[in-house]
């Protein structure tokens, strides 16, 4: 096979958590009386925590020292996993854990790379929890996407080079930084409209006819 491992992001391609993430920021902007909706919201995904509150904060007039910007992304933070607690393993989809476990009988490592720091939580929350060979995320990089950083540290824990494994996305930031990190990406949705993808999935059981 062409690849010898498969590192997937997570809000959007594995689950989908992307109105959780809606609703928290907005609870915040109401809270701020700052205006804010779904095409604001689209420009957060992939990005890194702080990075989407700067964008939240765009025109607002508001200014913040950094530690008042630490505590309203945590604020965000807080309300999201509220939410995400609601989340179980009936929230993964019976296509996507299939496709997953067709992957893994053909021998492929199988990583995460999220930019967020609740990746291990979610992946928990939906019966994830020790499934993946390595997960590289927010809590232990230093450079959220459209940095490279999330997926060759994945690509390391893993033992591979970049040009041995896939990375699968949705979000342009994702795509980004694949592609500077010299990875293949197989793009989901929105992300593959852009260029820089290597090809293109309607769904993520596609990957299957992809890979072949």
């Amino acid at each position: 096979m062409r690849y010898k491992g498969i590192i997937f992001d997570l809000d959007g391609v594995l689950c989908s958590t992307d109105e959780y993430h809606y609703l928290a920021w907005k609870a915040l902007a109401e809270r701020l009386g700052i205006p804010f909706d779904r095409e604001k919201n689209r420009r957060l995904r992939g990005i890194s925590r702080q990075e989407s509150l700067n964008i939240l904060l765009e025109g607002s007039g508001i200014s913040c020292t950094e530690e008042r910007k630490k505590a309203l992304a945590e604020e965000k933070n807080a309300m999201y996993r509220q939410m995400l607690a609601r989340m179980s393993p009936a929230d993964l989809s019976r296509r996507v854990k299939t496709t997953l476990e067709e992957l893994r009988k053909r021998g492929l490592k199988l990583a995460v790379g999220s930019s967020s720091k609740n990746t291990a939580f979610i992946l928990e929350r939906v019966g994830l929890g020790s499934f993946f060979d390595a997960v590289a995320d927010g809590s232990c990089i230093r450079h959220a996407k459209p940095d490279p950083e999330v997926f060759l540290m994945a690509a390391d824990r893993l033992g591979l080079a970049p040009r041995e494994c896939l990375v699968v996305e949705d979000a342009p930031a994702g795509v980004q930084a694949a592609a500077a990190g010299g990875f293949d990406c197989a793009a989901i949705g929105d992300a593959g409209e852009l260029p820089g993808a290597a090809g293109y999935l309607k769904e993520l059981p596609d990957l299957l006819q992809y890979l072949e």
